[in-house]
């Protein structure tokens, strides 16, 4: 079967955002039994948090718990302060007035990485943070039952939990665009299966998740390889060499990497605002080029 994989995060909260899959998949990653009626997307907290208004892309809670799952390729170096800051937020959030601190709710974030950094510091496939404090004897004091878990499909082992190693391998399977039925014989499996199957996406949604594509392939391309590589090796040559001319030749090769950039970026379709996040240049300055 032709899949749409599911790094992209349009259609993972289309797959993960159907309650009965977010339930088992909150089930078998946490050890809780949770019953929602509903899972929303793009969740905002109806006042602003802190100094960050903060989105999660899927957020669900009963009168008990609240659980959030983010899907996130890592290009920033701030992921694991990003999502402890979600985490904490989600907790915050419900002490409402100054007579008393108190979380009615248990918080728990799922975060599932479908890359990992490049520098290899990433090398399992489930880690948890807790918040519970540990004493001077090595006991735990079970006071925090909140909970942050990391979860990474490329880095499956045998130390992997039975019930979050088959969520993991089933996300890895779907990252090349193609999955075999036959693996998945089971309703909830097939009912994801057919979400995200890629002959019966609608248009707008194929959409979203091409503007997804382009974009990541955009920071690939250009913010890793031009940005980087094209400004820091001119302006270390000019360093080390000591010249003037090295310096004006890293200037150069910036200015030359700024307009393939936003000249490439805009055939793939991205607007104006989508290059000026991409590059860090101007308004005007993008006009220009263009």
């Amino acid at each position: 079967m032709q899949v749409i994989p599911l790094k992209y995060g349009t259609i993972f909260k289309q797959a993960f955002g159907q309650p009965d899959v977010f339930c088992q998949f909150a089930k078998d990653i946490l050890g809780i039994e949770f019953n929602i009626d509903k899972v929303y997307t793009e969740y905002e907290y109806p006042e602003p948090i802190g100094f960050v208004r903060s989105k999660y892309d899927l957020f669900a809670e009963d009168t008990e718990k609240r659980i959030i799952v983010e899907i996130q390729q890592v290009k920033e170096e701030d992921f694991f302060d990003r999502f402890l800051y979600y985490h904490l937020i989600s907790m915050v959030e419900q002490v409402g007035g100054y007579q008393a601190y108190g979380f009615d709710r248990t918080v728990y974030t799922i975060v599932v990485l479908t890359s990992t950094p490049r520098d290899g510091s990433i090398k399992f496939s489930c880690a948890v943070s807790d918040m519970n404090p540990i004493d001077e004897f090595g006991d735990i004091i079970e006071v925090y039952p909140h909970r942050l878990v990391f979860l990474c499909p490329r880095k499956v082992n045998d130390k992997t939990p039975p019930l979050v190693k088959k969520w993991l391998n089933f996300i890895k399977d779907s990252l090349d665009g193609e999955m075999d039925e036959m693996d998945y014989p089971d309703t909830l499996w097939r009912k994801i299966m057919a979400a995200i199957q890629k002959q019966t996406i609608n248009p707008a949604l194929l959409s979203e998740i091409k503007d997804d594509a382009a974009w990541e392939e955009a920071k690939i391309r250009f913010v890793e390889e031009g940005r980087k590589e094209g400004l820091e090796d001119g302006r270390e040559e000019g360093r080390e060499e000591g010249l003037e001319d090295g310096r004006e030749e890293g200037r150069e090769m910036l200015l030359k990497q700024q307009r393939e950039t936003v000249l490439q970026a805009r055939e793939m379709g991205l607007d104006e605002m989508a290059i000026a996040k991409l590059t860090g240049l101007s308004a005007q300055a993008i006009k220009e080029i263009m």
